[in-house]
């Protein structure tokens, strides 16, 4: 005796052994032998065990399942029965199988109720069920033909307006998405590559930079890097003409590229040996109302985004130009004010002052130009040369003063690289820290933000400070030290055209210095709480806007391997397989492990570059053998 029984959702056949009831002892074909329920049983012949499969699926494949449909009940209704109406006679085992075969493998058409067991499904049901197998047939020959199309380099027209999403944030039960990525699949390649091989964008040399640039976009600003909030001058213009003018000559020191200028200086001479330094930063605060339009708007990008090939301002143009510290115009101002005695063994800070204000901007001072004057030789010698000389002189030997007395560190042997895309050739430049520029501004900068920072912890007025303990930097809103600059809390108030936290900062120093109430309150669990959050988000969009400018800056950099034709970079270890390219703002990954010391310094052979992952294969050359480039090949210089 021979069964046909159902499991796990199929049907077999195989040989009874024993009989015991409720339960049979069997034997397939293989010979394996197993223990079924006899409930699972729907057939037993005595005819061949290997014939009933194959004979039933034969007949199966001629029955035609919307004949059955007509013809079964609209009750539930046994296979058999079904197909004894079905063949005009008792049918055979194989006759019965064939039938139950074509019911359970068609369930659109009918719904199981138990063992060989089924019920008609509802024609509204049915009809549903068909459309969406069509459709999907539909579907599966549309996305065969654009995955055709894509692998042979071809760009569907369906597929090209979504290049987009599908790149950046894909739907994947969308068909577009679905197709492109089994192209990517069946080709070997990632997405933009493959897009970028079917034309997707119009500028091929740039079209990797493109792709990274508008992924960034997608995340940050979904909107568009252009989107800016209405800022009416002719209304702020009255709150600027309402503030006292201030009785100095102010100049600032920003690259020739800045538009944003934040900061500026002054210098008076008072009575003796005292001398008056003002430090004078933007006050957008005074002209951007808390919780309008703007302030929403700049709550959004929290910093600007710099990049080498451009950047994304916090503010739209028409605000900083109101509040930039430009040339000729006086501007705006919270200004800190602190008097020095010049000893001549020193340098002593008798006491300090803010104000609100408008400060005459003499001159926009440019870093290539005060650079080529304002050497380490001149200021030792005492005399600069040109406009502002000597109060340069003097406010270097303060901020000497002021980085000694916080206990800098001397970074004078590091050199900062920069990169600058210029029409997509790029260029590289490279600035000694700690020259007498960078020590006037650094520490004029330090020396306002921590002033400030103690003089709204010292008045209980809430504060963003950025704090740094056990080597972790963070923003909060406790009057934390810096242990990184040396100074007892550090609040964030220089840049309000540039970050949001020295906006809120000056808003908050603003209302102190007015006697009015601040915006937040140190005695409200919901303001600082409210405080807290803005800290906590902006950094983590910090800290993504410098990752996204590391990268970029790596991109270039390997692009500036490819533009100038370098097989091979200057290095040193930063950690087993982790290098720190020497003169390009990059660092990659070995193939290998030269398993060489921290510092060491090596020369990195470049076997492949991937514009795309930003990557590449990085081999260390054992024994090295050719630099970045010789002292008559130095890389182009960009100022």
């Amino acid at each position: 005796m021979n069964v046909f029984y159902e499991e796990d959702g199929g049907f077999k056949t195989a040989r009874v052994m024993e009989d015991i009831g409720t339960s049979l002892q069997v034997e397939a074909l293989s010979g394996k032998r197993s223990k079924i329920k006899a409930n699972t049983v729907l057939l037993r012949f005595n005819s061949a065990l290997d014939q009933l499969l194959p004979q039933a699926e034969t007949l199966a494949a001629e029955i035609d399942p919307n004949f059955l449909y007509e013809v079964c009940p609209e009750s539930e209704f046994a296979f058999d029965g079904l197909a004894e109406e079905y063949f005009g006679h008792t049918p055979s085992p194989a006759e019965a199988g064939a039938v139950v075969l074509k019911l359970h493998g068609a369930p659109m058409y009918f719904y199981k109720r138990g063992k060989g067991r089924y019920q008609k499904a509802p024609a509204e049901n049915l009809k549903a069920a068909l459309a969406s197998v069509e459709r999907k047939a539909r579907e599966a020959l549309q996305m065969a033909e654009w995955i055709a199309a894509l692998k042979s380099g071809r760009l569907p027209d369906e597929i090209r307006p979504h290049v987009g999403m599908i790149l950046y944030k894909p739907d994947r039960n969308t068909l577009v998405v679905k197709a492109s990525e089994k192209a990517a699949e069946e080709s070997g390649v990632s997405l933009p590559q493959l897009f970028f091989a079917a034309g997707a964008w119009a500028d091929r040399e740039n079209a990797s930079h493109s792709y990274h640039l508008d992924k960034f976009l997608a995340e940050y600003f979904p909107k568009g890097p252009d989107e800016s909030a209405a800022f009416d001058a002719a209304a702020a213009q009255p709150k600027i003409d309402a503030l006292p003018l201030a009785a100095v000559r102010a100049f600032s020191i920003d690259d020739a590229d800045t538009t944003e200028i934040d900061d500026a200086f002054s210098l008076q001479q008072l009575d003796g040996e005292t001398v008056e330094v003002g430090i004078h930063i933007a006050a957008p605060a005074l002209l951007i109302e808390a919780g309008s339009a703007l302030d929403v708007h700049a709550t959004k990008r929290l910093s600007t985004v710099y990049h080498p090939s451009g950047k994304i301002t916090m503010l739209p143009s028409q605000a900083i130009e109101a509040a930039t510290l430009a040339e000729g115009r006086a501007a705006p101002c919270v200004s800190l004010y602190a008097r020095f005695q010049l000893i001549p063994d020193g340098v002593v800070l008798v006491d300090t002052r803010s104000a609100i204000e408008r400060v005459p901007i003499a001159a926009n001072v440019r870093l290539h130009e005060l650079e080529t004057r304002m050497t380490s030789e001149a200021v030792a010698a005492g005399t600069v040369e040109g406009a502002f000389g000597s109060e340069l002189v003097t406010l270097h030997r303060i901020a000497t003063h002021l980085k000694t007395a916080r206990g800098a560190k001397d970074e004078s042997d590091r050199v900062d690289l920069n990169i600058k895309v210029d029409a997509g050739r790029v260029s590289l430049s490279e600035r000694a820290r700690g020259n007498p520029v960078d020590t006037v501004v650094a520490e004029m900068m330090i020396f306002a933000n921590a002033t400030w920072g103690k003089l709204l912890a010292d008045n209980s007025v809430a504060a963003i400070y950025r704090a740094q303990q056990h080597q972790k930097t963070r923003m909060t809103v406790d009057a934390l030290p810096h242990e990184g600059l040396g100074v007892p809390c550090y609040a964030w108030s220089s840049s309000p055209l540039r970050r949001y936290v020295d906006l809120i900062n000056q808003r908050q120093l603003i209302s102190f210095l007015r006697g009015e109430a601040p915006q937040y309150s140190k005695r409200s669990r919901d303001s600082l709480g409210a405080l807290g959050n803005i800290a906590r988000t902006f950094d983590t969009t910090y800290d993504a806007y410098a990752e996204f400018q590391r990268n970029l800056e790596r991109y270039w950099s390997l692009r500036y391997l490819r533009q100038e034709g370098l097989s091979t970079f200057e290095a040193s270890i930063i950690r087993d397989e982790v290098v720190r390219a020497a003169r390009l703002p990059m660092i990659v990954k070995l193939a290998l492990s030269p398993n060489l010391p921290s510092k060491t310094a090596i020369v990195v052979r470049v076997e492949s570059i991937d514009e795309w992952a930003i990557d590449g294969r990085f081999v260390a050359e054992t024994p090295p053998e050719a630099p970045l480039a010789t002292a008559d090949e130095s890389p182009q210089i960009s100022t």
